[in-house]
């Protein structure tokens, strides 16, 4: 009778603790994941923006180059090359290409906090 008893406390005592050692395994997978898929999408550069309200388009990257159209905040334009802080850039609205100054267009950035 008393290896009856054993033998039912053993398994009582295993079924208690297996949930336990399921549920910190369970709860350590899912909690590592999104930290991953985060930490791929920090270092990815976002859209490019402007970041006021309108930026010349230049002959050539100086301020003193000759203004060949403006680019307004919303219009789409597409990004060719870079030099320095400039940017050989398309307006997709007029077909005007030219230079705009890095200071005004830019590459917003995906922000990445940790928890």
């Amino acid at each position: 009778m008393r290896s009856t008893r054993f033998v039912a406390s053993a398994a009582v005592l295993g079924a208690l603790a297996l949930p336990l050692v399921a549920a910190t395994t369970a709860s350590a997978a899912p909690a590592q994941a999104p930290a991953t898929a985060l930490s791929s999408q920090c270092d990815r550069l976002g859209p490019w923006v402007i970041g006021t309200k309108a930026v010349t388009i230049r002959s050539n990257a100086t301020t003193k180059s000759t203004a060949v159209g403006v680019l307004y905040r919303g219009q789409k334009f597409t990004v060719h090359k870079t030099s320095g802080n400039w940017h050989y850039i398309t307006d997709k609205k007029t077909g005007v290409t030219g230079w705009v100054s890095g200071t005004y267009v830019y590459r917003t950035v995906y922000t990445c906090i940790d928890i």
